[in-house]
C-alpha cells in the first residue's frame, strides 16, 4: 500500500496552505439542532425495535418483510465493515474506482453518520485506544463496577452527543482531498432519507398496497436501522470490555463470538486491534468473517487489490505466549 492512513500527520500547516473544503455536516462542534436529530435518529429506530415483539405475536410478519430486513441490513452493515472501516480507514485493500464509490454510499445508507466523519472518528480511537483521548472506551471513568457501567453507555450511545468532534483535516485529510468521496460525504442525509425509502418502496409495489409499504418501512427500515446501530455500537462497548484476547494488543479489545455474524466480523475485535491493517479479523477456526469472504471475492473479480490478507507467521507473531514461552493455540491464517 502506498498511503498509512493510521498515521497522522500532526505537523504544522505552513503560511501559505490553503484550508481543506469542509467535508461534512457540521464542523467540529456539534450543534443543537444536530444533536436533537442524531437523538431521532436513535429513538425512533429503537422505539420500533422495541415494538417489533408485540407485531410480531399480534400481527405476524411477512417474508417479504424479513427479506427487506436482511438484505438493507446486510447492505449497509458491509459498507460499513468493508467500506468504511476496512477499506477507508485502514487501508485493509485497495478497490478499482466503482467499488470505492458503491462502498462509500453502501456505507452511508447504514445512517451511521457522514463517511469523512466516520472515519476520523474510528482513526482517532485506534490512536488513543482504551486510553485518554479514546472518543469512546467503556473505561473513560475507571474500573469500578458503577465506572464501568457508565463507561459502557458512554462507549455505546453516549459519546456520540459530546460537543466536541475530532478534527477532520487531521485524521481523515486523504478523504477529504477526494472530490467524490467528500460530495458522497456531505450527502449523508441524502443517502439516509434513500436508506429508509427504499424498503417501503419496494413493500409497497410488490404487494400493491399502502399496508405494504408501511410493513416494508417498518421492518426493512426502522427495525433493520435500530439493529444495525446496537450491534455496530456493542463493538465500541461490548469488544472493548469483555471477550477472550489471545493476542497482543495495547488496549482492552477482545473477542466476542456472538456478535459475529450480526456484525460481519467485526466484533473478532482483539486481533483486529493486534493488526488494523488486516483485511480479515476472523482468523482462528471457525471464526466466521463475511466481510473477508466479500473482499475475496472482490479480489478474484479483479476489484480489489493489494489485499493485507494475514500469514500465519504475521498472526503468531502478535500472539500472546504461556508461562512456557509457547504460542497460545494455534491459528488457521490465510486468505478468506
Amino acid at each position: 500500500m502506498t498511503t498509512q492512513p493510521d498515521v497522522i500527520n500532526d505537523a504544522p500547516k505552513a503560511p501559505g496552505d490553503k484550508p481543506m473544503p469542509s467535508a461534512t455536516l457540521g464542523g467540529e462542534r456539534k450543534g443543537s439542532i444536530e444533536q436533537i436529530t442524531l437523538l431521532v435518529f436513535i429513538a425512533v429506530p429503537f422505539l420500533a425495535l422495541l415494538a417489533a415483539v408485540p407485531l410480531v405475536w399480534g400481527w405476524g410478519v411477512s417474508w417479504l418483510d424479513i427479506a427487506l430486513l436482511v438484505f438493507f441490513y446486510y447492505l449497509g452493515c458491509h459498507g460499513i465493515t468493508i467500506g468504511f472501516h476496512r477499506h477507508f480507514t485502514h487501508g485493509s485493500f485497495k478497490a478499482k474506482r466503482p467499488l470505492k464509490i458503491a462502498l462509500a454510499i453502501a456505507g452511508s445508507m447504514a445512517v451511521e453518520g457522514p463517511l469523512v466523519r466516520w472515519v476520523a472518528d474510528h482513526r482517532k480511537h485506534h490512536r488513543f485506544s482504551d486510553a485518554e483521548g479514546d472518543p469512546h472506551s467503556p473505561w473513560r471513568y475507571g474500573e469500578t463496577v458503577p465506572a464501568l457501567i457508565k463507561g459502557l453507555w458512554w462507549a455505546h450511545i453516549g459519546w456520540m452527543f459530546d460537543e466536541e468532534q475530532t478534527p477532520q483535516e487531521k485524521y481523515a485529510p486523504d478523504l477529504i482531498q477526494d472530490r467524490t468521496l467528500r460530495t458522497i460525504s456531505r450527502q449523508f442525509i441524502w443517502w439516509t432519507l434513500l436508506s429508509l425509502a427504499l424498503p417501503a418502496v419496494i413493500g409497497g409495489l410488490v404487494t400493491m398496497s399502502w399496508w405494504g409499504a408501511f410493513t416494508g418501512f417498518f421492518w426493512g427500515s426502522l427495525v433493520r436501522v435500530a439493529l444495525l446501530h446496537h450491534v455496530t455500537w456493542s463493538i465500541n462497548s461490548i469488544c472493548h470490555a469483555v471477550g477472550k484476547r489471545p493476542f497482543r494488543s495495547r488496549d482492552r479489545s477482545g473477542n466476542v463470538w456472538w456478535l459475529a455474524v450480526l456484525s460481519c466480523g467485526e466484533s473478532w475485535h482483539n486481533l483486529h486491534h493486534a493488526d488494523p491493517t488486516s483485511a480479515r479479523h476472523g482468523v482462528e477456526r471457525g471464526q466466521v468473517d463475511s466481510s473477508a469472504r466479500l473482499i475475496r471475492w472482490f479480489e478474484l473479480l479483479g476489484w480489489a487489490s493489494d489485499v493485507r490478507w494475514p500469514s500465519r507467521s504475521r498472526i503468531d507473531s502478535r500472539r500472546k505466549t504461556g508461562e512456557d514461552g509457547s504460542r497460545q493455540e494455534r491459528t488457521t491464517a490465510g486468505a478468506a
